[in-house]
């Protein structure tokens, strides 16, 4: 007969969430893949939104209430379950098993209690978020290439050059906006709006598009676009 303190510690959970966005620390610089990250007691170490699971709440539901409750990120545009992350020791103390998951926001979403970063110059990140944040970037540059997914990256009206800048910041390579038009228009996951973006420059103004639908389906399940990072 075991007693009390010879029985196995429970094991803790958590959710985390890799809220990923498009965007550009500085107007009219290019934009490039970034993070959402809260700081922690340590100001040098930063982490994923998110903690402990409690109630009977969905975990879903539970990593929208961390992007809410610990970075004020009210609109996500896509999430989808990512990954469990349980090994032993992954964080000091009790074990504590992650169930993660990819959220997208549009650019011009912001953050009140957190702060985007560059994903290839994140600050130091607690325990594997770095390995979290990498998983999520790794999902997103796969589905990019056979779903529609990056409607969650877009803002509701684009000129192709923008979404070509938008794929190209998310794959980790440069996207031919001709190829790229040619690609989503066959498989119809944009649509041409028939505006057009007015410029204070001269020339033609650019042609307005959006995506055909908002949530996510796969387009083709033979990816025409370069293999993901």
């Amino acid at each position: 007969m075991t007693s009390p303190d010879d029985s196995p510690a429970a094991v803790r959970l958590e959710v985390r969430a890799a809220a990923l966005r498009v965007g550009s620390g500085d107007p009219g610089a290019a934009p490039h893949l970034q993070v959402l990250l809260v700081p922690t007691a340590d100001d040098e170490v930063w982490a994923l939104p998110g903690g402990p699971i409690t109630g009977d709440a969905e975990l879903a539901d539970t990593a929208l209430t961390g992007l809410r409750d610990r970075a004020g990120v009210t609109e996500v545009a896509h999430i989808e379950q990512l990954e469990v992350f349980s090994a032993p020791h992954r964080v000091p103390g009790p074990r504590t098993v992650a169930s993660t998951y990819l959220a997208l926001v549009r650019p011009q979403t912001r953050a009140h209690r957190a702060r985007w970063h560059d994903v290839n110059a994140a600050p130091p990140l607690v325990a594997d978020h770095a390995a979290i944040v990498a998983a999520a970037r790794h999902r997103l540059a796969g589905k990019l290439s056979y779903t529609n997914i990056a409607f969650a990256l877009a803002p509701d009206e684009f000129p192709m050059s923008e979404l070509s800048e938008i794929y190209g910041a998310a794959l980790g390579y440069p996207v031919d906006t001709t190829n790229l038009l040619r690609i989503l228009s066959r498989r119809a996951v944009i649509t041409a709006t028939g505006g057009v973006r007015r410029t204070r420059g001269g020339g033609r103004p650019p042609a307005l598009y959006r995506f055909t639908e908002s949530s996510l389906r796969v387009t083709d399940e033979f990816a025409t676009l370069r293999p993901p990072m």
